[in-house]
């Protein structure tokens, strides 16, 4: 800790003592007269012995022990010291003869930091390899050859001795290429903050006169670019800010086109083509600018991304595929969609402890773990997970997995929500038919062993009866009053068989009737219930049954509200005042009949909790 403070408080006096040297650089610049080179009143050391030593000092502050933090503190520093320096001597004594040897020194520092090191360390601050040692030595080779030119004033050699450093700056920011062809996700998000701001420095003294001076505008911009990918490479979607400045630079360029095609063909024809020039490219640009910048979006996006980083493309071809697959196949071609978009290992989705994978991705074998869990939802329903695995070596991986991944995430919803319902009803079918085999067990077996034994010893009473009626009349009125006990337990057999296959109260008090007798109170009615289907019939009250037996057994409810309403489907309510869901619910076997009853007839059941408390219970069932 006291390593690291003291770290911090060298940093913020490197850049503070570099500030202090900018600003007496600006009094001394201000004694000269103006430069013929540039119309700004600083030079672009200036800029740079501002910038680079304050964004050096907050890397420090934030990682003491990074290297690259203090190169841009170094660099900056002598930057600040080399155009003082320069300027210093210029003032007193008209040239650089006498400051020659402290401007040298200066200019080395600068170039070796800012212009071979930086290049070669950023963004880990450690070499490629030690193979690229040699780099810096040949930097190193370069700037002693200039000092032995200096001494001996061979300007020949002096020029060599240039070559050969910009040689070695060169060959430096050629490793920032090398390192990101190599490099992880991270590496490339933090390497593109750095080389998206290069062009800004280089293009203009690549140019020379009469544009170079327009270099020292943008030096400020590759310090903060470097302070930001290292501390903030998440912050914003580097290759979106690549793609509009693309698709910007294209607009004018075709703008300025237009403008310069029309007033080269109006020159020939008019005498003020300005103003005309002017006018048909604000026509060409307003008519033609949405056409324009989708074109231009789509070329960038397959120049970043290649055909399969389109996220509309991609959502096209999810489409057509999804219309040409069943629900467990759709599923699958989302997740083959998805991975070929993100270039990962492989993608998978979770739905109701099922997995369906595509590549390799998991917890499980050698297969990699996934790096991002996304919760699916469909239409306000949890549906499933969605696991991603990490990426495969790629040019942009980032905010362009964010817009793929927004853009078919609800398709994959989609498809896990299908692939959900195909169980659901394949698990329904199954316990329906289970349900059906076992209601004809019961009921051959309660025939059999309950009604048919009864029957058989009720003819064989009889059979005995006729037998004595004359010679013993008294065991023949016994024998025929067992015979009316046995024939009221058929009775109640019967019954009991019948109102296990339909409520006898259905057919005798209607679904109105039969509800209300089990509610023990009037209930809200609507529409024509007289002429409902019976399957209808036995739903709505089977649920209504189980929905009163929970409140009043469970919920501890005292006041329960039935409504039944005839629309284009019945709708059944059941509303109670009793404790409620408790939030870690489990659908047991009640709930689950409920909903499995309506999704025979294609309905659905839906228990929720009740506005003020309460839980209600509500069923549509189709007609």
């Amino acid at each position: 800790m006291r390593r690291a403070g003291l770290a911090r408080g060298v940093a913020i006096g490197i850049a503070t003592l570099a500030v202090v040297l900018e600003l007496t650089d600006i009094w001394v610049t201000a004694q000269l007269p103006p430069s013929p080179y540039t119309p700004l009143p600083f030079a672009p050391e200036d800029m740079a012995g501002t910038a680079f030593p304050v964004f050096g000092a907050i890397l420090v502050y934030s990682r003491p022990r990074l290297v690259i933090g203090w190169l841009l503190c170094i660099g900056g520093l002598s930057a600040a010291a080399n155009i003082l320096s320069a300027n210093v001597f210029m003032l007193v004594y008209g040239g650089p003869p006498h400051g020659r040897i402290v401007v040298n020194l200066t200019w080395n520092v600068l170039q070796l930091t800012l212009g071979v090191l930086l290049p070669l360390l950023y963004p880990v601050g450690s070499l490629l390899s030690k193979r690229w040692r040699w780099v810096v030595a040949l930097a190193v080779a370069g700037m002693a050859l200039d000092w032995v030119a200096v001494a001996t004033e061979q300007w020949a050699l002096r020029r060599s001795a240039h070559w050969v450093v910009g040689a070695a700056m060169a060959i430096a920011f050629a490793s920032l290429v090398v390192r990101f062809k190599r490099g992880d996700a991270i590496e490339r998000r933090q390497l593109l903050w750095l080389m998206v701001t290069l062009p800004g420095l280089l293009i203009p003294l690549i140019v020379g006169d009469p544009v170079w001076w327009l270099a020292t505008l943008t030096i400020p911009l590759i310090p903060a670019a470097i302070a930001v990918g290292v501390l903030r490479y998440r912050l914003f979607g580097i290759d979106t800010l690549i793609s509009r400045a693309l698709v910007g630079t294209g607009l004018a360029i075709v703008t300025m086109g237009v403008y310069v095609a029309v007033s080269a063909a109006g020159s020939m024809f008019l005498s003020e083509v300005d103003p005309i020039a002017g006018i048909a490219a604000a026509v060409f640009a307003g008519a033609f600018f949405q056409p324009m910048r989708r074109g231009l979006q789509r070329g960038v996006d397959r120049l970043l991304y290649g055909s399969t980083g389109v996220p509309s493309a991609l959502a096209r071809r999810l489409r057509h595929r999804l219309q040409h697959a069943d629900p467990v196949h759709g599923l699958l071609a989302t997740l083959d969609v998805l991975r070929e978009g993100l270039s990962v290992t492989g993608v998978a989705v979770e739905v109701d402890g099922t997995t369906t994978t595509s590549g390799a991705v998991g917890d499980t074998g050698n297969a990699p773990r996934p790096v991002k869990t996304i919760a699916l939802v469909w239409h306000g329903e949890p549906v499933g997970l969605l696991l991603i695995g990490p990426t495969d070596r790629r040019r942009f991986p980032a905010a362009h997995d964010e817009r793929v991944i927004a853009t078919l995430t609800p398709y994959i919803a989609d498809a896990a929500h299908a692939v959900r319902l195909t169980a659901a009803l394949q698990r329904s079918r199954e316990r329906i038919l289970t349900a059906r085999e076992e209601e004809r067990r019961r009921l051959r077996r309660d025939l059999h062993d309950g009604l048919g034994q009864s029957l058989t010893g009720m003819a064989m009473s009889i059979n005995a009866a006729r037998l004595t009626v004359r010679s013993s009349p008294e065991d023949a009125d016994r024998l025929l009053a067992d015979l009316r006990s046995g024939m009221d337990a058929v009775s109640g057999d019967i019954r009991r068989l019948v109102y296990g296959l339909r409520p006898p109260a259905l057919d005798e008090l209607g679904l109105a009737g039969a509800v209300a007798e089990l509610a023990e109170s009037p209930i809200e009615t609507s529409g024509d219930l007289a002429s409902l289907p019976a399957a209808v019939e036995v739903a709505a009250y089977r649920i209504v049954q189980e929905a009163l037996t929970n409140a009043r057994k469970h919920a501890g409810a005292t006041r329960i509200t039935i409504s039944l309403r005839r629309e284009d489907r019945l709708r059944v309510t059941v509303t109670d005042d009793g404790v409620g869901l408790p939030p870690d619910a489990r659908p047991g076997v009640g709930l689950g009949s409920m909903r499995e009853r309506a999704a025979e007839l294609g309905g659905i059941c839906v228990v929720r909790e009740a506005e003020g408390g309460g839980t209600v219970v509500h069923a549509e069932l189709p007609l």
